[in-house]
């Protein structure tokens, strides 16, 4: 068990939970404030998706993007930006012409999904390392988008995090590094509960940490309530933690939670355990990434 650790804040995500958390931030300004927010309350690393203000669902506007990621640069609160690379992604096959996307299909190419990484240059951004049946539809992300994908995330000098939904992931992110499209000591991301993917428990945990490559780095995240339960694990078992908004909208049961208090709760957790999170600047440091001493 390691004193200190990663602590993640997915502040916002793309699903359609605005409704029903008024607290998920949807604008620009609102979600900037919500990553400074969690900053403040301990969280070193900020994981960011864009949403549309005037609809509040998922957006791959660069221009977006750019204001939230401006807004935390600016910000006198220091905290590690990590962009998601991981939307279009969508497939819902129609009814009638199976072969074709239904309504809520969103598919967007490699070089598409890599475009605000590109543009922005955050110190890491996410890499989501398999397709999966997602709920009731498929997240596409094939082995030669996967590949074209990497190579542009390796030529921009940004830090991928290699995000599995399962074990099969584990093997072609590992694929991925063999062919040299991942450079340094790799970050892998547990992402754990996603209906129908790696279920969420300690079982689960250990088997695919111990699939890991030696100079692996890792972290894991469980949705709803497993999001407390799987972090505190995690950081037992010498992982990293991911809290926030994006996974879990709830404090406890019925009670609408904010970015920074599900922080806050983790900070309180990780301090019986005999933890802490690390600076967004020992973060640099441990993990690699440009900003590095």
């Amino acid at each position: 068990m390691r004193k200190k650790l990663v602590l993640t804040a997915a502040v916002t995500g793309a699903g359609d939970t605005h409704k029903k958390n008024p607290n998920v931030p949807v604008t620009p300004k609102e979600i900037a404030e919500s990553a400074i927010a969690s900053a403040k309350a301990g969280a070193s690393v900020a994981h960011i998706h864009a949403r549309d203000p005037k609809t509040g669902g998922i957006t791959h506007d660069v221009e977006i993007y750019r204001e939230i990621v401006e807004r935390i640069r600016e910000a006198d609160t220091d905290v590690v930006i990590n962009i998601t690379s991981g939307g279009g992604g969508d497939f819902v096959p129609s009814k009638q012409t199976p072969s074709a996307g239904g309504e809520g299909t969103d598919i967007q190419t490699a070089e598409e999904r890599h475009r605000p990484v590109g543009e922005l240059l955050p110190e890491m951004c996410t890499l989501d390392c398999g397709s999966l049946n997602f709920a009731d539809q498929i997240y596409m992300s094939p082995t030669e988008w996967l590949r074209e994908q990497a190579k542009l995330v390796q030529q921009s000098g940004v830090k991928p995090e290699l995000e599995c939904f399962d074990t099969g992931h584990i093997r072609f992110a590992k694929q991925l590094i063999d062919e040299g499209l991942v450079d340094m000591d790799p970050i892998f991301q547990f992402c754990l509960g996603i209906p129908w993917g790696a279920e969420a428990d300690a079982e689960t945990m250990v088997y695919m940490q111990n699939r890991l490559p030696e100079n692996a780095h890792w972290s894991a995240f469980g949705i709803g309530r497993q999001q407390l339960p799987i972090a505190a694990q995690s950081a037992l078992m010498g992982g990293n933690v991911r809290v926030g908004l994006e996974d879990n909208i709830y404090l406890k049961k019925g009670v609408p939670a904010t970015n920074e208090q599900l922080v806050d709760k983790m900070v309180g957790i990780l301090a019986i355990q005999g933890q802490e999170p690390m600076t967004p600047q020992e973060t640099r440091n441990y993990l690699g990434l440009r900003g590095s001493n």
